[in-house]
């Protein structure tokens, strides 16, 4: 062999190397920012909030790009293609929003969203580009690490709630040693000016927060769990898992969370109907409703004055919710296309607030005033996107079910629940805004990439 071969065959040997170290170091990235990307408490002050999955995504970006520019590969899938496209025209409705900033502190505001933009949808791209080189094993450990991470946020809420009830702060014990941030468990009230009532906020720092995402997974388990053949090793864990969710939801008294799971569930009681009558369903159904039962025969003053609070239609306890909807046609008057400016609501808010770092009760009031007709316009042709994703899935489940392939019996039961997932955190965002958070983007990546991966799972 020439010494030119040999030189040629080193260097394709380096360069194999280095795929070798840098692909699990890759994959480990993308998994752990899945896993924690609900761990909102774990952040720090550093130039503007910075959570651990924001210090994860950074260096999953840089090795992606570096393995990328170092292979010379620009080559993406035309989903991967549509969600940069996306990328660049909110990137360009966003900087020209910087025109409408009149304050150094609204600039302030608008950099830091940016940069969580640039993160968060860069995110979105290469998370898409990725999951299309691998195989449908790989989107399964993505699903059950974003999934995983959403119930060890659960977990913890329900031991935060049980030492709270004993006078200790889970919270001060665990959080704030790490991030020198003092948190702690939410307190609703107090029953009789004495009992506290808590309700879980975990990891994510708002008890509707933690309600709404988890939404997500009992959503999107819930038809898979029901498509799982008798004597499945997982339908056992997958029925316990289900009914622990549903009394964790339950116990956030999230009233923007319920909304959205009883939205959600419509959608899945057309193509799972058949399945209500069925033990599946009904046994872990009737488990959560006799711990519930239990829990109001053993507090029943208790239950009902919490019940009460917090199913008062009252204009006082209402106003909060609907009054932020009266800031949109001030805005639009005076910044109609661009609105204010990325990250800018609480800012040229905090005269009527008081506070500010207030965000409205609405991602929808967020988004037309900080930006305009253009960017909700821009927004909500994404969201019509992701639905059309779900909608290929949908059918690619269709053509495997027609040719026999058992993996029917995944893809579209995956497909209609986070289709119910989406429509969930749709409704709920009426009154809350969890959709300008990360784990919503983690969720548009696992949304838009499945059909790409069901198709290479089909071909195979």
């Amino acid at each position: 062999m020439t010494s030119h071969a040999l030189s040629l065959t080193r260097d394709a040997d380096r360069v194999t190397g280095e795929r070798v170290l840098v692909q699990p170091v890759l994959d480990g990235l993308f998994l752990a920012t899945i896993l924690t990307v609900t761990f909102h408490k774990l952040q720090w002050e550093l130039a503007g909030s910075l959570t651990l999955s924001d210090v994860l995504t950074s260096l999953f970006l840089v090795l992606f790009a570096w393995g990328r520019l170092e292979r010379g590969d620009a080559r993406l899938t035309r989903t991967a293609v549509v969600a940069l496209a996306f990328f660049g025209a909110f990137a360009i409705v966003y900087l020209l929003g910087y025109f409408n900033l009149d304050t150094s502190q609204a600039l302030a505001q608008w950099a830091k969203g940016l940069v969580k933009f640039v993160l968060h949808f860069g995110f979105v791209v290469a998370g898409v580009a990725l999951l299309a080189r691998r195989s449908i094993r790989f989107y399964w450990y993505a699903l059950a690490a974003f999934l995983g991470g959403i119930g060890l946020n659960a977990a913890y809420g329900v031991i935060q709630l049980v030492l709270a009830e004993v006078g200790v702060n889970l919270d001060e014990l665990l959080i704030q040693p790490v991030t020198s941030r003092e948190t702690a468990i939410n307190v609703f009230g107090a029953v009789g000016g004495t009992q506290e009532v808590f309700r879980p906020n975990a990891l994510t720092g708002d008890p509707n927060h933690l309600g709404i995402e988890l939404v997500v997974p009992l959503l999107v388990l819930t038809p898979l769990y029901l498509r799982l053949e008798r004597g499945h090793r997982l339908k056992t864990p997958l029925a316990l898992a289900l009914v622990f969710l549903l009394l964790v939801e339950l116990a956030t008294l999230s009233r923007s969370a319920l909304l959205g799971l009883a939205c959600g569930a419509l959608v899945l009681i057309l193509p799972y109907r058949r399945h209500l009558r069925r033990p599946a369903f009904l046994v872990p159904l009737g488990a959560v409703a006799a711990v519930v039962a239990a829990v109001i025969l053993v507090r029943l003053d208790f239950f009902l004055t919490v019940l009460r609070a917090r199913t008062n239609a009252s204009r006082a306890a209402a106003s909060p919710h609907f009054e932020v909807y009266s800031f949109i046609p001030d805005v639009l008057s005076s910044h109609p296309l661009l609105g204010l400016g990325l990250n800018n609501f609480a800012v040229y808010y905090e005269f009527v607030t008081g506070r500010p770092d207030f965000g409205p009760h609405s991602f929808y009031v967020a988004t037309l005033v900080e930006t305009g007709i253009v960017g909700t316009a821009l927004f909500g042709v994404f969201v019509v996107w992701l639905f059309r994703r779900l909608g290929a899935a949908r059918r690619i489940g269709r053509a495997l079910s027609a040719a026999g392939d058992p993996l029917a019996a995944r893809i579209r039961p995956l497909a209609w629940g986070m289709t119910a997932a989406l429509v969930a955190t749709l409704v709920a965002n009426v009154f809350y805004l969890t959709m300008t958070f990360y784990y919503f983007y983690v969720f548009a990546t696992l949304a838009a990439a499945l059909p790409v991966v069901a198709a290479g799972a089909r071909r195979r």
